[in-house]
């Protein structure tokens, strides 16, 4: 019986014309990171879990996909723990015993082992794109994936805001170039930290970022909700929601300051943001907004966080987002290495770009410029020649390969497929060593030596 094919859920497949969509977005992002002085890595699909796991908080570890260990794992683990079968074993004690790497989680983590094991051959500060699949175990919906590509830059080994408003003029080139009208929020996780150390303890402030990141998909009385079961008490909620409630503009720094208690971390915060917003003072063209509910609710951050929000179509989504790091590669063992990053979510910028209708018309999928046909082998034969004569002049070109179909049917493959020209060989063309070059936009026709038709179709 045959099997119905399928691919798993939150995947998807790619066709001709998909995949020179996301091509040229990708080339777009990659112009951008190359004319700012951004140099390319890749690292592997895989990682180890012990390089993964505790990046990202709770919630993260739970995303992440396992890959179960080759061989007859179970077999060995038996062999090596005899207990193990009476143990009783929870999921999360036996997954350390099977499971030794697993599928990266983002672009980040990765970026930040591969600095600390290339150390000594690495320039600080070292600037990198990096464009790859990452997989996360989510629950797919609309613009969420569990397979997806991100695009980021990073600049690590400098603690200058400046290597922020590089970051954020790449994000402005690229969606200037793409026509996507978006706002870039910014905020700094230090302001976050004093809010937390109002409300008690910096212990709290992965507790606080993970809920007010929630804030748009669930809204503010479930985030205060959410907050409190995790054991934040009533005076530190209110001191939350109020901060929570204050318009999204620098000027409500003041009310923070008085929220937060002028503590250390809100005054750095505060220099921090101030500064930045002067880098980017009249220096790029897409909207900027400081957005102080804005969290980012990875736990590796530490100043600067951003998020890049599409302002067109029904699709109004994050598209991008990033921020300052200071700790992550210590936990790889190199200390006193800041760092920033930013990323491009690829899938979602194509969603967008496709609801928009905003790829250029002249990005097809069949890049070939002419279609040989013929009526018999003799014709088959030149125009097999002419096909290899063309391509090493760089025109794209092809023979149709089945010398059964009529000319007729050879003609509608060539315009099913907007190829614009097709050379027709029968026994005239032969004879006079000449090719029947045909228009398909407008039907004309003429004939030409094969010099000159390189000539024509190089123009």
């Amino acid at each position: 019986m045959s099997q119905k094919p399928s691919i798993p859920q939150g995947t998807r497949d790619f066709g001709p014309t998909e995949v020179l969509q996301r091509k040229y977005v990708l080339s777009c992002i990659e112009n951008a990171f190359k004319g700012a002085g951004f140099m390319p890595i890749e690292t592997p699909s895989m990682e180890n879990l012990s390089t993964l796991t505790g990046k990202y908080g709770n919630e993260g570890d739970q995303l992440l996909y396992k890959v179960l260990n080759s061989g007859d794992f179970f077999k060995k683990v038996v062999e090596n723990n005899a207990q193990i079968v009476d143990a009783n074993l929870t999921s999360k004690q036996l997954l350390p015993l099977i499971a030794e790497k697993g599928l990266r989680y983002d672009l980040t983590v990765p970026f930040a082992r591969y600095v600390a094991m290339n150390r000594n051959t690495i320039q600080f500060p070292f600037k990198r794109y990096q464009m790859q699949p990452v997989w996360r175990a989510d629950r797919p919906q609309k613009g969420r994936y569990r397979e997806f590509w991100q695009c980021d830059g990073d600049i690590i080994g400098s603690d200058s805001l400046l290597n922020e408003f590089e970051l954020l003029y790449c994000y402005d080139q690229v969606f200037q170039s793409l026509q996507i009208p978006v706002t870039i929020k910014i905020n700094n996780r230090k302001i976050l930290s004093a809010l937390a150390e109002a409300c008690g303890s910096i212990e709290l402030l992965h507790t606080i970022a993970i809920g007010i990141d929630k804030i748009d998909k669930i809204g503010l009385e479930k985030v205060m909700e959410e907050l409190q079961k995790e054991g934040i008490q009533d005076y530190a909620i209110e001191k939350i929601k109020a901060y929570l409630l204050l318009p999204k503009s620098i000027e409500s720094l003041n009310a923070i300051e008085q929220i937060c208690n002028n503590n250390a971390s809100f005054q750095k915060g505060k220099e921090e943001l101030e500064e930045l917003l002067n880098y980017l003072n009249n220096r790029i063209k897409s909207s900027i907004e400081v957005d102080f509910s804005l969290a980012r609710g990875l736990g590796y951050y530490t100043g600067t966080i951003v998020e890049v929000q599409a302002n067109a179509g029904s699709l109004k989504m994050s598209i991008g987002g990033g921020g300052r790091y200071d700790n992550l590669t210590s936990i790889f063992g190199l200390n006193g290495v800041s760092g920033v990053g930013i990323s491009f979510g690829l899938d979602r910028i194509c969603d967008v770009m496709n609801e928009l209708n905003k790829y250029p018309e002249n990005l097809t999928a069949k890049n070939t410029k002419i279609l040989f046909c013929y009526f018999d082998k003799a014709g088959q034969h030149k125009g097999l020649d002419c096909t290899l004569e063309l391509r090493a002049r760089g025109i794209a070109s092809e023979v149709f390969p089945d010398i059964t179909k009529k000319i007729s049917k050879q003609l509608d493959y060539a315009n099913a497929l907007n190829i614009p020209y097709v050379g027709i060989i029968g026994e005239t063309e032969i004879e006079t060593n000449t090719i029947m070059l045909k228009a398909l936009g407008t039907g004309n026709q003429s004939a030409y030596t094969i010099t000159d038709l390189i000539k024509k179709l190089g123009q």
